[in-house]
């Protein structure tokens, strides 16, 4: 079994493995096949999942762990480092708690070790599909509604708590008042979208950055293959006698960022957790380090080009 570094977060009594397993699908998929994934990850060795209210795979996620419990592939569920997010249309200070009883409900558990605010976006209960229309879009009282993850934390609902899609001026705001300051902002993090600024800030303010899509997002409406054809990662690949992807995952681990890389893949998932036992020289990262950056996950190309979303992209 892959032996995955972990590190401590600034608040709750748990240690995060450095690599989770994303399980949100572009397109879709059957509810089977993500169990059947996650069944197939835990054998190889991860014990972190990501999952949010809106992947819609809460539920199938929960039924895995439940099935990894029964046939003794884990002794118990605190062998596991399971985190899912507030879905914008429950960004507000009543709704938090429900919604975070609702996941956990949906994932079968008592509790989770990590809960993050999806966007720093709220929409109206009437939004039932991207992109959103432009009346459904209310600007988030972020105040209120960390209040809410606060009251998640306190009330042993989940070990910590942290954000998503968050700009260092929106980190900001929150640090501004938070009596619990987010452990985590999980985040677009790749070769291509290194994201240096916010990572020197988050270092700065012992915020962990966990970073998702390291390989582009490849397949979705949003990403692209530019990371897995990448030539500079592709020659240093090769060199090292890994993958281009094993590349950009040992970038970003080198970044001291945490890593969630989706793939229901079992072979791809056994060479996602081979990254640790080997180092990239310092003119290889330096090579990587000038690759030319495009912007990373827009948040217009997924929720619409309206007013609220531009002024969010342009903090990015």
């Amino acid at each position: 079994m892959a032996n995955i570094p972990e590190i401590s977060l600034c608040s709750g009594d748990r240690t995060m493995p450095i690599m989770g397993m994303g399980t949100a699908s572009y397109p879709p998929v059957d509810s089977e096949i993500v169990k059947a994934a996650v069944l197939d990850a835990i054998k190889v060795g991860y014990r972190h999942f990501d999952s949010a209210f809106a992947y819609g795979s809460e539920k199938p996620l929960g039924e895995a762990i439940a099935e990894a419990l029964r046939l003794g592939l884990i002794k118990s569920r605190d062998e596991l480092f399971i985190t899912s997010k507030l879905w914008c249309s429950f960004a507000d200070r009543d709704l938090v708690v429900p919604a975070l009883k609702m996941s956990l409900r949906n994932l079968q558990l008592d509790y989770l070790d990590l809960y993050l605010i999806h966007h720093p976006l709220r929409v109206s209960q009437e939004a039932s599909q991207t992109p959103f229309q432009k009346e459904h879009l209310i600007p988030i009282d972020l105040k209120s509604v960390w209040e809410g993850m606060e009251e998640c934390q306190k009330l042993g609902l989940t070990k910590s708590i942290g954000v998503s899609n968050f700009s260092c001026k929106k980190l900001d705001e929150i640090l501004s008042f938070a009596k619990i300051p987010p452990a985590v902002n999980q985040v677009e993090v790749n070769p291509l979208w290194q994201q240096k600024q916010l990572i020197e800030y988050c270092k700065e303010k012992g915020i962990h950055i966990t970073g998702y899509s390291p390989l582009g997002a490849n397949g979705t409406k949003w990403g692209d293959n530019r990371i897995v054809e990448s030539q500079v990662l592709e020659e240093i690949a090769q060199a090292k006698g890994k993958t281009a992807a094993q590349v950009a995952l040992r970038w970003v681990y080198e970044q001291g960022v945490s890593i969630v890389a989706k793939s229901f893949n079992k072979e791809r998932m056994k060479q996602n957790l081979q990254i640790f036992d080997w180092s990239l020289t310092e003119e290889e990262s330096k090579k990587i380090s000038q690759l030319p950056q495009r912007k990373g996950v827009l948040f217009a190309s997924i929720f619409g080009p309206h007013d609220l979303i531009l002024e969010l992209d342009a903090e990015i």
